[in-house]
């Protein structure tokens, strides 16, 4: 295990290049979504793209604002039986997935992850990909981690030193039997009351 790769019982947070990844996002909302029309509406409308720009603007400069306090709050912890997480500046979430649980950890890395040498981890659970709509949903994501690979192999690791969830909740043959058993003594003594 590398240096950088998170130990059971610690916290580690995601790499810094995380944030830097949100601003380029918002950078680029910016110049797609909404420069090129100003443009064009400054040109044929200045009034008017002037009204528009200064809700804009406060919106950009709210979420330029808000990403360091997002990115402040996330925080990953593995420990001997699962994986916690927790975040969010208003609205706090957190969870925890325990290993039994976990049948695949996906690595997602685009462009710009790539370029910042960052990825995610997309953990999938058992019986979670239908209830979000369909395959290829991830109940936990690990965003901005750098020593992704290495973490990938720690995480698959614990999973396969796990016992499935099926295996531990599956009776053995006889318990039929069993239950035949205990429902005629219950018949019994309800007969012996009456």
């Amino acid at each position: 295990m590398s240096k950088g790769t998170p130990r059971v019982g610690e916290e580690f947070r995601p790499a810094s290049q995380l944030q830097k990844l949100y601003f380029i996002y918002l950078i680029l909302v910016i110049l797609l979504a909404f420069v090129w029309w100003w443009i064009l509406v400054l040109v044929l409308v200045p009034f008017v793209a002037v009204l528009v720009s200064i809700p804009f603007c406060a919106a950009f400069g709210f979420t330029a604002y808000w990403i360091p306090k997002y990115y402040s709050t996330i925080r990953y912890t593995m420990t001997e039986n699962e994986v916690r997480w927790l975040r969010g500046v208003w609205f706090r979430k957190t969870g925890i997935v325990p290993y039994n649980r976990i049948t695949n950890v996906d690595i997602s890395q685009g462009p710009l992850s790539r370029r910042l040498g960052i990825a995610s981890l997309r953990i999938q659970t058992a019986g979670y990909s239908g209830q979000s709509g369909g395959m290829g949903t991830a109940e936990l994501h690990l965003d901005g981690i750098e020593q992704y690979e290495e973490l990938q192999e720690v995480l698959v690791e614990y999973v396969r030193g796990r016992k499935p969830v099926a295996v531990e909740t599956y009776e053995p043959e006889g318990i039929q039997g069993k239950m035949l058993e205990e429902l005629t003594r219950i018949r019994t003594l309800l007969e012996k009351s009456s």
